[in-house]
Order: structure tokens, then sequence, then C-alpha cells
């Protein structure tokens, strides 16, 4: 039996999609697997596999010796790709499941998983970032640098996170798409290399696995997330998140103690941030009240906030609020505040919850929608109108009644007055030393005149004098051992994105135009029932002219798709000099966007192609040209 024609991930859908509508009703596992397996007959017996492209030379690695060989290197082993960008949210939830198949299966078992680091935003093709997310997620698999997405686009992967499974070929045999996947992960998995090894085609050679991590030298801070100020004793303590350790600080940067956790006591209350039950805890350090709630005892840690559902919800009812990995807290006991302030990361907003009452209110970003877990940006505004995107600290400034916010993906510190709900980031001077690199936490100290800053990816505590505002570095000293000062991570140029070969290709009808006349090509490009443009992304068209480069002289190249209901028209004027009576001009357009239930994140591209004869007389009025798609 052939294979079906096309060459990429939707010739697996037909036999793939009867395989899952077959595991429905499925009521044993043993069924289950038994069906994989046949499946894995069908697909195996293809006359002609389907199988992925190598990977093009040139490509950056990490985690690698060397630059891996799908039909050398990796011939005999289950391959499983895993397409990701560090900064999706989903994708960072599926690192948990591919943990654990690794600790399951080695690549002397035949299993080996490859990251393909398809980027999402411009930096995060840089592969000093990537590095940072590499070390940050605890990632030992070899990871590739697909900067220009090329394999992405070979394989036609429209969404992040998408695992692909290869058999020992280099040939598809599964696709998942989005996350949640992990039963499905382990049963393809496993089944397909009993499956190979039945019939002997399993190589247990191991791969050469180098770790990043393992290049680096030693430094007292790695990835440090959080920073919190001992008021009495002027000391700091860090969370020195990459080395899993507490540190102790004293104010001139000589580490005190290397210890494995930290307590800091509030009004005999601590405060809990739980990211991963998306929940506010409290833990009584005395006996005490908490709101609502009758005399407890010292010890006693319960829920105070928030109902586990993943979601940017206010209610008047504590336990009814949704929060969405809540990440930073910070108490400002006094009136008229009384409450905590939450940097609650996914849905990118800063919230709050009353100490009186546990009402949690909206402060500052995301919007309405509760739902909507992808309203993010960066806009100094008021309120909803305000955009931060993936907060991850929060500290109060009781001298100057504001809040500190450690905008982690805008690499800024915003301000946010609570009274007016005004938001705007905190401008200062410092050279390289005020450059912020996904800051992860913040606190206030020296009576309110500094602001100690965890710089995660710069791997430094940043000092902000709030009088002068300035910014320097805190020299952090192991014992008798020199200052370590982290790397500040370059830009590398943006690179124009290529249409995935699975994009639609669209011919129009040819335009008659004139020398000097402007032809208006306006987008009516539209989404799925239901879908939404991610915010802070930016969803793109170009013009190109390949072969008819003059008629692009003084034209506006490229520009950004904002709105779905307000797209733009973009201006070709015909130069007054044609080299040409014919010519071909293409529009090709990016959009950027999230499903209904915001269980993955979608790139969609599309290449509109539009003929044009050039005459000398001048014609008619020339329409606009409509470039329709419904995706």
């Amino acid at each position: 039996m052939a294979a079906p024609g096309a060459a990429g991930l939707s010739g697996l859908l037909p036999a793939q999609t009867s395989l899952e509508y077959a595991l429905l009703d499925a009521v044993t596992q043993q069924e289950r697997d038994e069906l994989v397996y046949q499946y894995l007959q069908k697909v195996d017996g293809w006359e002609r596999d389907l199988a992925v492209p190598e990977f093009p030379e040139g490509l950056e690695w990490l985690n690698t010796e060397e630059p891996l060989s799908i039909y050398k290197d990796l011939c005999g082993k289950v391959v499983v790709l895993d397409f990701f960008t560090y900064c999706c949210i989903n994708c960072i939830h599926l690192l948990p499941d591919l943990h654990a198949l690794e600790r399951r299966f080695s690549d002397q078992d035949g299993l080996l998983i490859v990251g393909v680091h398809s980027a999402k935003f411009p930096n995060e093709k840089v592969l000093d970032n990537i590095k940072s997310a590499v070390l940050r997620y605890d990632i030992t698999h070899p990871v590739v640098n697909d900067a220009d997405a090329s394999l992405w686009q070979e394989l036609e992967v429209s969404c992040w996170p998408t695992l692909v499974i290869l058999g020992p070929r280099g040939n598809m045999l599964f696709s998942l798409i989005g996350e949640g996947h992990k039963d499905k992960l382990f049963s393809y998995t496993s089944i397909t290399l009993k499956y190979y090894k039945d019939r002997g085609q399993i190589r247990d050679g191991k791969i050469g696995i180098k770790l990043f991590k393992e290049s680096l030298p030693p430094s007292p801070l790695l990835f440090p997330g959080k920073v919190a100020a001992d008021h009495a004793t002027g000391r700091l303590v860090v969370a020195d998140t990459g080395h899993h350790r507490i540190l102790v600080i004293q104010k001139n940067g000589h580490i005190q103690y290397s210890i494995g956790g930290s307590e800091v006591q509030r009004n005999d209350i601590l405060w809990i941030a739980m990211a991963g039950t998306h929940q506010i805890w409290a833990l009584l350090l005395d006996s005490g009240t908490l709101p609502k709630k009758s005399e407890l005892k010292k010890g006693t840690c319960l829920r105070f906030a928030g109902s586990g559902n993943e979601e940017n919800r206010n209610n008047a009812y504590p336990h009814k609020a949704g929060f969405a990995q809540p990440s930073g807290l910070s108490l400002a006991s006094e009136d008229p505040w009384s409450c905590l302030f939450v940097a609650d990361s996914e849905s990118s907003t800063v919230r709050t919850v009353s100490l009186k009452d546990g009402a949690v209110k909206h402060l500052v970003g995301g919007e309405r929608d509760p739902m909507n877990l992808f309203a993010f940006g960066d806009i100094d505004g008021v309120g909803i109108n305000a955009k931060l995107q993936h907060p991850l600290g929060v500290a109060w400034d009781e001298k100057r009644n504001v809040l500190y916010v450690a905008d982690s993906y805008n690499h800024k510190i915003k301000v946010v007055d609570p009274k007016t709900k005004a938001c705007t980031a905190l401008a200062c001077t410092g050279d390289a030393e005020a450059a912020f690199n996904e800051p992860g936490g913040l606190c206030v100290g020296d009576g309110g005149r500094l602001l100690y800053v965890a710089d995660t990816n710069n791997h430094q505590i940043k000092v902000v004098d709030l009088e002068a505002r300035t910014v320097s570095v805190l020299p952090v000293y192991k014992p008798a051992s020199a200052v370590v000062d982290g790397p500040f991570p370059t830009e590398k140029q943006k690179t124009v994105p290529k249409v995935p070969k699975s994009a639609p290709h669209i011919q129009l009808a040819p335009v008659t135009v004139c020398p000097g006349q402007t032809l208006q090509l306006k987008l009516k490009l539209d989404l799925p029932p239901g879908a939404k443009l991610t915010e802070g992304v930016s969803s793109c068209w170009f013009l190109t002219a390949e072969g008819s480069e003059w008629l692009l002289q003084e034209q506006i190249p490229s520009g950004d798709i904002e709105s779905i209901s307000s797209q733009p028209t973009i201006a070709l004027r015909i130069p007054t000099e044609c080299v040409s009576l014919e010519a071909v001009v293409s529009v090709s357009a990016f959009l950027y966007y999230c499903s209904a239930d915001s269980s993955a994140c979608m790139m969609k591209g599309i290449l509109f192609r539009q003929p044009l004869h050039i005459a000398d007389a001048q014609p008619g009025c020339v329409a606009a040209v409509e470039l329709t798609h419904v995706f």
C-alpha cells in the first residue's frame, strides 16, 4: 500500500484520525494497545514512507557534541520532535511529560527527544535567549534552533506545541498537537519501540550528548528568580533558581548563608503563591484568624483564594475567583489598601486579594474575558487598557504608595498606582546596566530608597536607586572569590519568515495599471470561529516581486496586521519608469492566533500572487484588489 501523496503531517491525518476514533470505543488497555499496534503495521507497510527532511545544514544546536543527522545519527531510533517556542506556556506545560518520558526510556532503549525551537517572537530566534530557556527549564535533550522555521514549514506544522513521532527510518508515525496528551504520548512511543524492536530495527547506541549547562563557568548566581529584603538586618534573601538554593547576602554582596528554604513572616501569616494549582494559600505562623474563617491553630495551611481553574476570573467570593499561574505576591497591610497584590503571570495581569473579605479584584492588564489568557502586550495605560506580558513579581512601596511589577517578557519594571490604576514603565539610566532580561522578582529595601531586582536571564541582582533613578549591579561574591557578573545577550537581526509549503498560494486575475498609478491591495482575511489574534505577537504582511525588484523601490515593503476587523490596505505605486510591461507582485501574510479554548497557538501563512500588465495609456480607475481568504 502506497503512502498518501502529501509529504507533511497532512499525510498522516486520515489514518491517525481513524485510529483515535477507534481508541474512543476501546474498553480495555489491551484493546487500545492492539489498535495502536495495528495502526503501526499499516503505516509501516506503506510502500513510500512519510519521511521527514534532513535537518538543514548550518543550524545552531544545544546539548549535543555536534549537529545531528536524521538519517545518520538518529537512524534506528524512535524520535520525538518537540516543536516549541520558549515563551509559549503550553510548550512549558508539556515539558514535564517529556521529562517523564526521558526517565522511562533512554537513547540506549532506542528513544530520543529532539527539541525543535521554531520561534514565535523575533527575540526568541536569538541563540543566547534559547540557551537561557534550556538552562532554566532543565532541558537535557538535544535542541536545534530552527530560526527560519525551515523544518516547521517542511512538515506543515501550524501550532505550538506539536509533537511528531518518527520511526527508525525517519518515517513519520504520529503527531500530537497542543498539550494534555501524556497518555497518548507514552502509549504511542512505548508501543512503537516494541513494534520496531520485534523487527530488530532499533539500535541501542548512545547519542553524543553534551549538556550546555556543563560548559558554563562557575557563577554565584544562576537565573535568580526572586529577591526579598530583610528590613531588620538589611540582608537580601535570593532564590538562586538555577542552583536550587536560597542565598542570604549581605548589603555588600557577600554570601553569608546558602540554605534550602526561606520563610518571610508577614503579620504571623506566610502567604504562598501556588502557581501550579492557580491558588493563593496561607500558612499560619501563629494562632489567629483569616477573613471569613474562625480561629485557626498555628501551623494550619489552607487555600485562601482561587478555585483551581486556570482563569482570569475576579469574584467577591475568594474560592470562586480564578488565577492563572500566580507567581508573585506582595503585602500592603495598611489602610486603605489592606490587600495582597498578585502577579498573575499567565493572564498577564496584576490582581488584588482583600485581607478583609478575600474579594479578588482586577488592577491592571489582561482583558474582561476570564477565559482569554493571551491578552498581553507592552502598553502603558490605566486598568484594563494597560498591557503586561507574563509578570512574575510585585513589590509594594509603602513610602510612595506604588507597586513595582517585574514585567518579565517585556524586560521592564513597571510602576502601578493602585489608586488610579495607572501603569507605566520605570524610567532609569545606567547604560547597559539599565537593560533587564526577563526579570523575575523584586523587593524594596534600604528604607524605601532602593529597589532590588532579580534579573533572571542576566544572572544578576540589579539595584535601582528610586530617588536618582539609576541602575547598578550588586557585586555578589563567593567567600574569597572575585565578582561574577552575568552576560548581556545580544539581539540578532530580524529575519523575514518564509511562507510554509502547506500555505495556500492564491493566483489572482491580472490587473492592468499604468506608470505613476497606485494599486490598492486590501487584505480581507478571516479566522476560524472563536479564534483571536494573539496580542503582543505581530501578525504581519510582506510585499515582494521576485524578478521585478524595481517595482518595490521606495515602497513600504511590510507592515503589521493589528486587527481582523480593520485590516491594512497595501498601497503599491507603479514607478513612472518601468523596466518591463509584465510583472508579478506577491503579498505574503502571517497570522498568529489562539484557538477558541486557548489550548494551542497557531501560525498560518498565505501567499497572493498578483500579475500586472503595465499599459502606456492611462486606463480607467482601478478598483482596489481584495486579498480574501478564510483559514
